[in-house]
């Protein structure tokens, strides 16, 4: 064997060693990855639990959770300072406790069930909000959280969300219909067909965010918001829920967000009232239990997706740091730390604006009664469905017109589109409550009475 012979064999060894190393690393950064995702939800869905009990009893002037938790330190504790002293962790432990108790407490299988469908009801629920988490940008996706913001950059990114979302309704539907129970199929159909009339809103009115965007991939989605605002201000960030049409689409894409999560008002698959406990209501232990953690973790993704697309994702304020560093020379030391801090805070930033998307949720619940069934229709299909088209199709018009005649064409265009829209919209609403009114005035006459 010659020297020539040796030497590439070396090379080809020593690529192959790189190969195995580089493909081994490559498993550990995805399985990284997986155990950033799965881990923090799991850890936050108590959480979520305990501040949802905390802010309800605040909210309607009652106690909630305060006891579980609070540590008493005795009369002989060697630290002289704690003898005698409770700490208060505001029952805290109160959520690890009923995990806890649902874990070990008995599971009650009826016996007329589909085995089968009864069991993995509960993993389909709780799947969407894994899959939903992996694509969420929540830290800068360059430098050091490059590698781990998101977890999955797909790119078809709201195309993805509005597919895996719209899984949870299997869940709902196959525990109705394996469950063998009357009360429990009706909640998996209420579940299914609220699901379908409310996706399609919530689709049109990401639709207008895409169109405006450019891209599917809520990363790029994040990176247009850092553009001047309106193009005009070039020292604010023109996060969307800033313009007219992203302030519609985020009012339109939160109703549909409340109804897909079944969250009060649009709680009917689970109404008490009238379903006993609606689709769940054969379970117990801690299949019982992963139906409600698949709701909160829900309602937590969802809020991370609102970040994403509407409140410039892990951006701490809507502020153009580097442009005022490079315009005001003499603050730009300033400006550029602010920068950094904005780098470094992102995940801080954007898991504010979760909790401030879960406060809103936990809000709706304490303030608004629940809906009738036909409400929840005619919400659906007649307003929120129309709207989200009318604000597409203003999308549109701006769009073309700017590239037609310049920015100023664009908002001209969009202020008279908007306009005819509005117009024709009242006008519906007006004949429809026309139409109402007709309907309840009718006469009715009594025929057969006591005199007759």
């Amino acid at each position: 064997m010659g020297m020539d012979s040796v030497t590439e064999w070396l090379d080809a060894a020593s690529r192959g060693e790189f190969t195995a190393l580089w493909i081994t690393s490559d498993i550990w950064m995805a399985l990284l990855r997986v155990i950033l995702v799965i881990l923090p939800i799991l850890t936050l869905v108590p959480g979520i639990i305990w501040y949802e009990r905390r802010l309800l009893s605040w909210m309607q002037d009652r106690i909630g959770p305060n006891r579980s938790g609070t540590i008493t330190f005795p009369d002989n504790f060697p630290i002289p300072g704690l003898r005698g002293k409770k700490i208060r962790t505001f029952g805290l432990v109160q959520p690890l406790l009923d995990g806890v108790k649902l874990f070990l407490k008995e599971e009650i299988r009826p016996g007329t069930v589909d085995k089968l469908i009864w069991t993995i009801a509960p993993a389909l629920a709780l799947f969407p909000a894994f899959a939903l988490a992996g694509t969420l940008p929540w830290a800068p996706h360059t430098g050091f959280f490059g590698y781990f913001s998101p977890a999955a950059d797909v790119e078809i990114g709201i195309l993805w969300v509005l597919a895996i979302s719209s899984l949870g309704a299997y869940g709902l539907v196959l525990a109705g219909y394996g469950s063998n129970n009357k009360y429990s199929l009706m909640g998996g159909l209420r579940g299914s067909a609220q699901l379908i009339s409310y996706e399609l809103a919530m689709g049109v009115s990401l639709a207008c965010i895409v169109m405006a965007a450019g891209s599917l991939k809520m990363t790029e989605m994040v990176d247009i918001q850092m553009q001047p605002l309106w193009g005009v201000v070039d020292g604010v960030q023109n996060w969307f829920i800033f313009t007219p049409f992203g302030f519609v689409s985020a009012v339109v894409f939160t109703i549909c967000t409340i109804a897909e999560t079944n969250r009060a008002p649009f709680d009917l698959p689970e109404a008490e009232n009238e379903l006993i406990a609606g689709y769940h209501t054969e379970y117990s232990s801690m299949k019982f239990a992963v139906f409600f953690m698949g709701e909160y973790a829900a309602i937590f993704i969802f809020s991370g997706v609102f970040a994403a697309v509407f409140l410039g994702g892990y951006n701490l304020m809507p502020i153009r740091w580097e442009f005022l560093a490079a315009e005001y020379p003499s603050m730009a030391g300033a400006f550029r730390a602010m920068a950094d801090l904005n780098y470094w805070l992102g995940p801080v930033g954007f898991l504010a604006k979760q909790i401030a998307g879960l406060t809103f949720f936990i809000w709706l619940r304490a303030t608004l009664p629940r809906l009738r069934y036909d409400q929840l229709m005619n919400l659906g299909w007649k307003s929120l469905l129309p709207l989200a088209v009318a604000n597409f199709i203003v999308v549109g018009l701006w769009i073309v017109a700017t590239k037609l005649y310049g920015p100023l064409g664009g908002w001209a265009a969009f202020v008279a589109a908007a306009a005819i829209v509005a117009l024709l919209y009242m006008n519906f609403v007006a004949g429809s409550k026309r139409g109402q009114e007709a309907v309840q005035r009718r006469p009715i006459t009594l025929v057969g009475g006591k005199d007759s």
